[in-house]
């Protein structure tokens, strides 16, 4: 079971350093899906077409289960997993780090390639912003225009956001809570014996 929170960054940044003649450009961007992740790496080959790797690793999800490195065509395991290594001792998710290099003409050893990506993923997360995210957990709620009022008041109370609502017969709200709120807001709506209550999805 995850926590309550995560850490991910608030924003874009980027680094460059060289070594031995190769030039290493990293890039650290907040993404949320693997069609983010897709789009962010080709612009990033249009941007350099001329390098001779895009060297990347990614992390997703509240419970960081998703995550993937990629050498492409540095020897196996000298680039990727030095990036994603960066991802993890920062606890991050929800992001992905790129490193572009140039080759200088001077071979580095798979030694030096560990250290040359492992420093360019730092050096890009040194100029990010570091930020804790609280996990919501998106609920569907149904129930009769009776207990609209003490609906409206465990919302209000458990300071849910509302992001859909439909009224007919049968009243409908789409709402999201901090997850150390959820066992609380389930409990209060069992107590409303009309309503329906059904888990959506965290994020």
């Amino acid at each position: 079971m995850f926590s309550d929170s995560y850490f991910t960054i608030s924003k874009p940044a980027e680094a460059a350093l060289k070594e031995k003649g190769s030039k290493f450009l990293s890039f650290v961007f907040p993404v949320v899906s693997e069609t983010e992740i897709k789009v962010l790496l080709a612009n990033l080959k249009k941007l350099h077409p001329g390098a001779n790797h895009h060297c990347y690793a990614w992390r997703l999800g509240a419970d960081k289960a998703a995550f993937r490195a990629n050498d492409d065509g540095e020897p196996s395991n000298s680039a990727g997993k030095p990036i994603l290594s960066q991802i993890q001792s920062n606890d991050l998710t929800n992001v992905l780090i790129v490193v572009v290099r140039y080759f200088g003409g001077t071979l580095l050893g798979v030694g030096g390639l560990i250290q040359a990506y492992k420093h360019a993923a730092a050096a890009a997360l040194q100029n990010t912003e570091i930020t804790e995210c609280f996990i919501l957990f998106e609920y569907k709620l149904v129930f009769n225009f009776e207990h609209i009022n003490a609906v409206m008041r465990i919302l209000k109370d458990e300071a849910a956001i509302i992001s859909s609502t439909s009224y007919a017969d049968l009243n409908t709200i789409i709402f999201s809570v901090k997850k150390q709120n959820s066992e609380k807001i389930e409990r209060k709506f069992k107590e409303l014996y009309t309503c329906q209550l059904n888990f959506l999805k965290a994020h």
